[in-house]
């Protein structure tokens, strides 16, 4: 019921009323603009340094997996030369008891495809291990570039968390504030506002008229316009930058400008 209530309140306001409810609402959104600028590039510096440091541990996850298996591979290729080894001992124990040269050059021939056997392992356990030597030195850099990166966040997240709690108190009264003044403006109106605020550079959606000029991107307004802009009988934008304008006394109810004049 609330809800219908504060509908029927918007579509009932004034132009005027909502022109002013959109200055007021920027003006607000500035000033939470101002105190999250202090804070500077330090959310997206411990943003990129978390990224960072999952990167690193995803890395050294992968270093110790290849690890493992290289000194799996190792493991095999030392039992490999074992087996080698074996057969080769059992081969020259039965070249004593062969009973022809074909016999025996039969089991030369298997002594010497074990020994290449055994080379071949040696060769490949020297590649493993220098393989190996290198991931570890990749693994310990990547350790070691984690840990700094560990201590930058540290101090980052520090400063982060200092900044936040000194404004945090400010930065909810005016959300809370602008919240409030949101309420007075229509839906359209309101992602008009979003909309313009977020293609901002400097996040101004509505622009007072300065020197018959745009206070957003300084263009000149024709006469008329300007004229149109000081009556509040609609919301006009920029033909250039399309911010919303409003005369430079918005503040002040177009009734009390209207009786200055009388009294002038």
């Amino acid at each position: 019921m609330a809800s219908t209530e504060t509908k029927a309140t918007v579509k009932e306001a004034s132009v005027e009323e909502r022109l002013r409810a959109l200055y007021d609402l920027q003006k607000v959104s500035t000033e939470i603009d101002k105190i999250r600028t202090l804070r500077g590039e330090l959310p997206l510096e411990v943003q990129d340094l978390e990224d960072e440091i999952a990167g690193l541990e995803t890395r050294i996850a992968n270093f110790d997996d290849e690890i493992d298996k290289l000194n799996a591979d190792i493991a095999n290729k030392k039992h490999e030369i074992k087996d080698a080894e074996a057969a080769i001992k059992k081969y020259e124990e039965q070249q004593n008891t062969v009973r022809n040269n074909r016999e025996y050059d039969a089991i030369s021939k298997e002594i010497e495809y074990q020994n290449l056997e055994k080379q071949l392992c040696e060769k490949r356990i020297r590649e493993y291990t220098a393989e190996l030597e290198r991931k570890k030195q990749l693994s310990e850099d990547a350790k070691v570039r984690m840990s700094e990166r560990k201590a930058d966040l540290q101090v980052k997240s520090s400063e982060l968390d200092s900044i936040v709690a000194d404004t945090k108190q400010d930065e909810d009264r005016l959300l809370a504030e602008a919240a409030k003044i949101s309420e007075n403006i229509n839906e359209r109106e309101l992602a008009s506002f979003n909309r313009i605020r977020g293609n901002a550079r400097n996040g101004l959606a509505v622009v007072t008229v300065s020197r018959g000029a745009c206070g957003g991107c300084f263009n000149k307004i024709p006469p008329q316009r300007q004229l149109d802009i000081r009556l509040r009988k609609k919301l006009i934008v920029c033909e250039y930058c399309g911010r919303i304008l409003v005369d430079n006394d918005i503040d002040t109810p177009m009734a009390e400008l209207d009786f200055a004049k009388e009294s002038k």
